[in-house]
């Protein structure tokens, strides 16, 4: 017989031999070795691709056996914190309204007055950070499901906005509203549409230098109810894009204010417009940032010619032009 063996081989090695056996005394011709090498080839691709998808697999199940464990460490750092950090508020309050009452606690002493804001603000900062925590961890786990309400966001979006007025005054910026004269009501948690539009206009007002402005704006579509929070003045690079809505990711030296924060805003946003079945888009570009949450319409437009008039809503100082 004739035997013919070509090896199977990529950038790494030998991976084997492809054997053709002839069962007479004949040469194989130029063209069937031809043929077999091409095999041997495919041969050698389709065995490099099945050891890096097993090993991709293994990565995989190991990064969701880390994710599980982080998500777990965090859940139980959370509760443990919250209580004494919430006996430490609590004991500071009573500590102030103690002192207070003695009358140790009065204008000649501004240095504690300064003491006691600085412990609460920081007691807030702290809660803050361990409600987020346990936000995360349960949207994660998708414990509770979203409890749905109509709203009209013309009315809404003031109320909620206007939380904001002394914020922007003192850090001397401008805030604005912009809704659409005719916009359909939209269907929605109402708590998780709240927290989704605080967290986006504290991060406006976080990055927003003074003199700039903050524009909040509601509009529809054909297809989509979309809410949107701008802010000019700033500038979000494309390759820290792709990375502000990761947890603890905060842009560095791009905070004029110089708040801090802990970087799970914007990812407590994204993972609650998922949950509500929308979807959020980001764009920056000419010294401006929109953050565009998007819901998808359950009612009918046949016209939309009315979407183009719109109204402006001046909250602060500042004339718009």
């Amino acid at each position: 017989m004739t035997r013919l063996a070509c090896p199977i081989f990529d950038d790494q090695g030998i991976l084997g031999n492809l054997w053709l056996f002839r069962p007479k005394e004949e040469a194989f011709d130029e063209f069937e070795i031809q043929l077999v090498q091409q095999i041997a080839n495919e041969c050698a691709i389709a065995i490099r691709q099945a050891r890096l998808y097993e090993a991709t697999q293994v990565q995989v199940r190991e990064r969701e056996k880390l994710d599980c464990l982080k998500n777990e460490f965090l859940n139980t750092l959370s509760h443990e914190l919250r209580t004494p950090i919430t006996s430490i508020s609590l004991a500071a309050q009573t500590l102030e309204a103690v002192l207070k009452q003695e009358g140790i606690f009065s204008r000649e002493r501004p240095r504690m007055t300064q003491l006691f804001e600085i412990l609460h603000s920081e007691c807030q900062r702290e809660i803050k950070l361990i409600n987020d925590l346990l936000t995360l961890a349960h949207l994660d786990a998708e414990v509770i499901p979203p409890i749905m309400d109509t709203i009209n966001l013309k009315t809404w979006i003031p109320s909620t906005v206007w939380l904001f007025e002394e914020r922007i005054r003192n850090s001397r910026q401008q805030l604005y509203i912009l809704t659409t004269g005719e916009l359909p009501l939209l269907t929605t948690d109402i708590s998780d549409l709240e927290r989704i539009l605080v967290e986006l206009l504290t991060n406006a007002c976080k990055y927003t230098p003074a003199g700039e402005m903050i524009i909040v704006s509601a509009y529809a579509t054909a297809n989509m109810i979309e809410l949107s929070v701008s802010n000019s003045g700033v500038e979000i690079a494309s390759d820290e894009r792709t990375r502000i809505f990761d947890a603890f990711y905060r842009i560095p030296n791009n905070d004029p204010w110089q708040h801090g924060g802990t970087g799970l805003g914007l990812a407590l946003v994204q993972k609650l417009v998922k949950r509500l079945g929308a979807s959020i888009q980001v764009e920056s570009v000419a010294g401006q940032t929109t953050f565009t949450v998007q819901f998808p319409r359950r009612d009918i437009i046949k016209d939309t010619a009315h979407f183009s008039s719109r109204e402006r809503v001046v909250f602060l100082p500042g004339t718009p032009t």
